[in-house]
């Protein structure tokens, strides 16, 4: 994956929780503008062709707060809210290790609460830095005890496009979305998640360098 390509999936990312988070209209588009920018100054004067960090696979960005994300497709009050609340405390702190200690108690007291093990596949792909077959698991149990609930295939491809894996996140959301109810509160955060990636991916990629 070239460099301008991470910034690019970064940038998604980015736009999709700035939407998701409230951000509308205007500011939104100055937000984008903004990002864009940045990315043009990579392109220019940077080095997209110089290799990464070493710990290769890691998501495209650090962890991020999604508590409005998780209860615009889990709702206000979930009976796990507290466990998860305490969790991205965790996490914000840059202890996911915590993180995902909290929430693998948390799923053995409740092994029935999807909105647990939604909570821990993120922590274990925050934690990885990376989708890990861990989070995956988390992520499939979920959607095994509650499999109309939206959030479980949402947050999986949210971790697959932070992990810079778009092509995957983009077809778990757009058969989400094909299987989803117009009217859904959080359909239309879907709708920009997808376009967002459709978006990316139809950019321009930096030419290889010459042999």
């Amino acid at each position: 994956m070239t460099g301008l390509l991470i910034v690019l999936i970064f940038m998604a990312v980015a736009l999709v929780v700035l939407r998701l988070l409230g951000m509308r209209g205007a500011a939104l588009s100055m937000a984008g503008a903004i990002l864009m920018f940045g990315a043009a100054g990579y392109a220019f004067q940077g080095h997209p062709g110089l290799a990464g960090s070493p710990r290769s696979g890691q998501a495209a960005s650090a962890p991020i707060p999604l508590d409005k994300v998780r209860r615009a497709f889990m709702g206000n009050f979930s009976a796990s809210e507290h466990w998860l609340i305490m969790a991205d405390s965790f996490a914000a702190r840059g202890e996911t290790q915590d993180a995902v200690g909290l929430l693998k108690s948390a799923v053995r007291a409740h092994p029935r609460d999807y909105g647990l093990w939604v909570g821990l596949g993120n922590a274990l792909a925050d934690h990885a830095r990376s989708v890990t077959p861990a989070s995956r698991l988390a992520f499939q149990r979920a959607k095994e005890i509650a499999p109309n609930a939206p959030a479980p295939d949402f947050f999986l491809g949210l971790a697959l496009l932070r992990s810079g894996q778009p092509d995957e996140a983009l077809a778990i959301w757009k058969d989400l979305l094909a299987k989803s109810d117009p009217r859904a509160q959080w359909r239309p955060y879907l709708v920009d998640g997808v376009a967002l990636i459709e978006r990316m991916q139809a950019a321009p990629r930096s030419a290889p360098p010459a042999t």
